[in-house]
């Protein structure tokens, strides 16, 4: 399983390794390569060192306009790349919220379900960027959204399939947002509490649906190779760098 270090980042609370996961055919992430987190924005000093002594060249950064722009952050030797995806989910509840309507608990994880239907069927270019990012430089880098749960969560699914983690797997990886993540009131907004509570959490079902928009493609190899435009030599470009016997 990964090598989960919470307490590595203080600014960051969902900071961890992808390195440590076993595929279906015998290899395993390299450790030290690939970083998901929460946005960067709060790091501490110690924390900044901590990048530095990881090596981390790179943050691929999914979170929208407005949210980069409310929390931007400039890390000496870290090169930000933005890959805006808008939180359209909060928009949506807002919206919901503005007419007078509040959403049930069951209406909520609807949205996020649609939610993460639209990272398939809507963001694959942008995912498609986030893996041939990886691919293009063989240095450590992170990526992150603002919690690190939704667009993050999907990012590292792929990247995982990619490199032939299961799906259980990949599901206990995503989960651990729950037990790591920090929830921010400054970062969320304001709401009906159970709506909040189903925002800035994760739940299989969210991911579930996700990947039934892939499998609704073809599966995940062919999502892969179409939408999300890697070759077969890619997708073994990256095995070849980030898996170990």
């Amino acid at each position: 399983m990964s090598l989960v270090t919470p307490s590595l980042l203080q600014g960051a609370s969902n900071f961890r390794d992808l390195g440590g996961y076993a595929t279906q055919n015998g290899y395993r992430i390299k450790s030290g390569q690939v970083f998901r987190s929460d946005h960067l924005a709060t790091l501490t000093p110690a924390d900044l060192a901590s990048l530095q002594a990881l090596g981390v060249r790179h943050s691929l950064d999914f979170r929208g306009v407005a949210e980069s722009t409310a929390t931007p952050y400039d890390i000496p030797g870290l090169e930000r790349v933005p890959l805006a995806i808008e939180p359209t989910v909060i928009a949506r509840m807002q919206a919901l919220v503005a007419q007078g309507i509040e959403p049930t608990t069951e209406e909520t994880v609807d949205l996020m379900r649609e939610t993460y239907r639209d990272f398939v069927n809507h963001n694959a270019a942008t995912f498609g960027r986030f893996l041939k990012h990886l691919l293009a430089h063989d240095t450590p880098q992170v990526f992150h959204c603002t919690a690190g749960k939704d667009r993050t969560g999907f990012a590292a699914a792929l990247l995982l399939s990619a490199l032939g983690v299961d799906r259980a797997t990949i599901e206990h990886d995503y989960l651990l947002t729950n037990q790591l993540y920090r929830r921010d009131p400054n970062m969320e907004g304001k709401g009906p509490a159970h709506v909040m509570k189903v925002l800035w959490q994760v739940q299989p079902a969210f991911l579930h649906a996700a990947f039934e928009a892939v499998d609704q493609q073809g599966g995940m190899q062919a999502y892969l190779h179409g939408p999300i435009g890697l070759d077969t030599h890619e997708v073994q470009g990256l095995r070849d760098w980030l898996l170990q016997a």
